[in-house]
């Protein structure tokens, strides 16, 4: 497959990259500034604006489907998840891209009362504007006609763990719960080869 992968450069992209060219697909990295990112190699590096619907219809061009690990924290959170849903919904369609998987947040996803995680007592907020900014984002994609899924981990990412090649669906957001960006990156591909999630949000963790 032609895969399209926004925000290439973060840990997340990087790895979604990767996994990408294991299986054999061709990706287009998109970044801010290709200068910044020699390191991205055997793919096709192209500079390009998450939040501009020119630039998401000119990168995703002639593409079988899409990955969003995008985020600019430079930006208040609510505007940019706000905007770059609503280019990628857009410009997505005018490319004729269907599919599009997002890197999504543990802390808007359901915790094990139902309400989400950010909400629910004890789980910290110092963050909570960038929680409410993914919020945003995703009530935005929930209005367009792409065939989209929402992927987060059930917690958060382990930077040092060893990754074990597996994952498992988690029932519910679980602030203890970690798992390496290789590990994700094998659900974010899993749902672009064979989709099993359509136009709903889900959770992830180690198996």
């Amino acid at each position: 497959m032609n895969i399209v992968v926004f925000g290439a450069g973060g840990r997340a992209g990087r790895q979604a990259v990767a996994e990408a060219r294991r299986r054999g697909h061709q990706v287009t990295a998109v970044v801010r500034d290709p200068a910044g990112h020699g390191d991205l190699t055997d793919v096709r590096v192209v500079a390009g604006d998450v939040t501009d619907v020119g630039s998401v219809e000119h990168a995703a061009a002639g593409h079988d489907a899409a990955i969003s690990a995008a985020v600019d924290l430079s930006v208040p959170p609510r505007d940019f998840f706000f905007a770059s849903s609503r280019a990628l919904t857009t410009g997505l369609t005018k490319a004729g891209v269907r599919r599009l998987v997002v890197v999504g947040l543990a802390s808007i996803m359901p915790g094990a009362s139902g309400a989400p995680l950010m909400d629910e007592p004890g789980y910290p907020n110092e963050y909570r504007p960038f929680y409410l900014g993914h919020a945003a984002g995703l009530a935005e994609l929930r209005t367009c006609d792409l065939d989209w899924a929402y992927v987060a981990p059930a917690g958060d990412f382990d930077h040092d763990g060893t990754p074990t090649g597996r994952y498992r669906l988690a029932d519910h957001g679980d602030p203890a719960s970690r798992m390496t960006y290789a590990d994700f990156a094998i659900a974010l591909l899993d749902e672009i080869e064979a989709p099993r999630h359509h136009s709903v949000t889900f959770s992830v963790r180690e198996a």
